[in-house]
């Protein structure tokens, strides 16, 4: 698995330490602007160098190789968040049906995170059913009805203006009759500054919990890596309404800056879950901190 659209950054900071005669003051500070134009805020890039001048001190480091492979080490870290791989792993119900919600706002690319998740499970030969719950916005209900035509899944959907609970309970009842093995709900996507769209989400999330006796097996929020550090303060707004479990990033191929990834696992001490790295049915990737991290100095 390759990242290509992310690199340039990375194999700058390679090339600022590969060859370099000594680990000095001036190295440091390249590496604090050259992490910075990759998309790691201020706080993220201080704690990583912090950890590498005290690496250089204490461990004795003279080699560029000592410097890049701690570096390494704290990415991964700070991706893996020092969890087993069952950290940043979809989680399946004990029971069926699996029941996964999906929440951001509009124009993240929310629909089509669904559509593609959706395809990979049908893909493992799994009963996919979509519940159209964000019913405030009739092009939202028409799009995901083109997807699951195309994906091969039953949609379950109401009228504009529906309650978005109900949807996802019927979603749900029709899962558990027809021996479903996911659902996959859309939620209203409006501006995460709404408080009635906060309210929405709370009220999906009890209904959820109440008809399967557990809560939802995942409550992904999608972010749109473009948007940078915008991205953050909107997952802090989501968490404040909804017990988040991991997060998609969308549109990584539109981005050469991969570092909102470690920016967002680092302030959010959420795992990434999911990346979609492209416009097709298959281009959503189940996350891997190792291979990203390994990925990026290739």
């Amino acid at each position: 698995m390759r990242f290509d659209f992310f690199k340039k950054a990375f194999q700058k900071i390679d090339q600022l330490v590969t060859g370099r005669g000594r680990i000095d003051e001036a190295l440091f500070e390249e590496l604090e602007e050259t992490l910075i134009q990759s998309d790691i805020n201020i706080h993220t890039t201080g704690r990583l160098l912090k950890v590498l001048r005290e690496a250089v001190q204490d461990e004795r480091m003279i080699g560029s190789d000592q410097v890049m492979a701690r570096l390494k080490a704290e990415l991964t870290d700070i991706l893996a968040m020092g969890g087993s791989a069952d950290r940043y792993a979809l989680k399946v119900g004990e029971k069926s049906p699996t029941v996964y919600l999906i929440v951001g706002v509009n124009g993240v690319g929310k629909t089509t995170t669904i559509a593609k998740l959706a395809y990979n499970l049908t893909q493992q030969k799994k009963h996919v059913i979509l519940a159209a719950g964000d019913t405030f916005r009739a092009a939202a209900i028409d799009q995901l009805e083109i997807w699951s035509h195309r994906v091969g899944t039953e949609l379950i959907k109401h009228k504009e203006g529906s309650d978005p609970a109900s949807v996802v309970y019927d979603a749900i009842k029709a899962a558990k009759a027809r021996h479903a093995d996911y659902v996959i709900a859309d939620t209203a996507g409006r501006l995460h500054t709404r408080l009635n769209l906060m309210e929405e989400l709370k009220k999906i999330n009890r209904i959820t919990e109440r008809e399967l006796g557990r809560p939802a097996d995942e409550t992904l929020l999608v972010l749109d890596a473009t948007t940078g550090q915008n991205a953050i303060s909107q997952a802090k707004e989501f968490m404040k309404a909804v017990p988040l479990t991991g997060i998609s990033l969308s549109k990584l191929d539109g981005t050469a800056r991969g570092g909102i990834v470690i920016t967002i696992a680092d302030e959010l001490k959420l795992p990434i879950k999911l990346i979609g790295v492209g416009e097709k049915q298959g281009d959503l990737l189940l996350f891997d901190p190792v291979r990203y991290v390994e990925s990026l100095f290739e």
